[in-house]
């Protein structure tokens, strides 16, 4: 099976320090950035639309905003179609919850996997992130919740260095042992690259965690599996 690079980032998207969006970008062979903003619905998405395209610009790039906000968006057949035929996917940040309620069985999701499937690639910050995983961390506590499994037994804890310890400890105490807890720093980014491998690119650092012991990224292609 063919599939893309995928970027799991920890945050602060579209910051200094994130000179991993040069290289997803120059993965994908393109110059167009899709940009699903569903997570901000609540926070003025639109603002996340400008600035994505003032910072992907700068790097030679336009952004197509798809506008999926509602579970009715999800299933619009034109959105799925443009999720479809990209190139470079981005789910940026917001409410977790909102955005897996939204993109779950959705012909939207299913329009990304296939994009991803065929070679595309797929990069979700924060929220966007977190709902790849399965299981995913409940961002109301810590507790364990399910993702939308793109990637079993991988649980993605963003902004890992800002988190609480509480919400830290949580995760890890519910996490069954095969479960990674991939807690992502701000401005950082764990990518799985199409042979399997996996490698940390930007300004801060990943912190592998399973079943209460410190793992190294060479492991995780052994670890980790893709749920396509």
């Amino acid at each position: 099976m063919v599939v893309g690079v995928l970027g799991l980032i920890g945050g602060a998207e579209w910051s200094q320090g994130c000179t991993f969006d040069g290289y997803l970008l120059e993965r994908s062979k393109s110059h167009e950035v899709t940009l699903l903003p569903t997570a901000a619905a609540y926070e003025r998405p639109e603002l996340v639309v400008e600035h994505a395209t003032k910072w992907f610009s700068a790097l030679g790039a336009k952004v197509t905003p798809v506008m999926v906000i509602t579970r009715q968006d999800a299933r619009d057949p034109g959105f799925a179609q443009t999720l479809s035929d990209a190139s470079f996917i981005y789910i940026a940040g917001g409410s977790p919850l909102h955005l897996v309620s939204v993109l779950r069985h959705s012909q939207c999701y299913d329009a990304m996997v296939s994009a991803f499937q065929r070679g595309a690639v797929l990069a979700g910050s924060s929220a966007g992130a977190m709902v790849l995983g399965d299981p995913m961390v409940d961002p109301r506590g810590g507790g364990l919740m399910l993702g939308l499994g793109l990637v079993s037994n991988l649980a993605v804890m963003p902004h890992y260095s800002a988190s609480s310890q509480d919400m830290r400890h949580r995760a890890h105490n519910l996490a069954e042992p095969s479960v990674v807890i991939a807690g992502i720093d701000e401005r950082t980014a764990l990518i799985r690259k199409p042979d399997g491998s996996w490698m940390t690119m930007g300004a801060g650092s990943v912190h592998l965690v399973s079943a209460a012991a410190e793992i190294e990224v060479s492991s995780l292609a052994r670890r980790i599996r893709l749920s396509i």
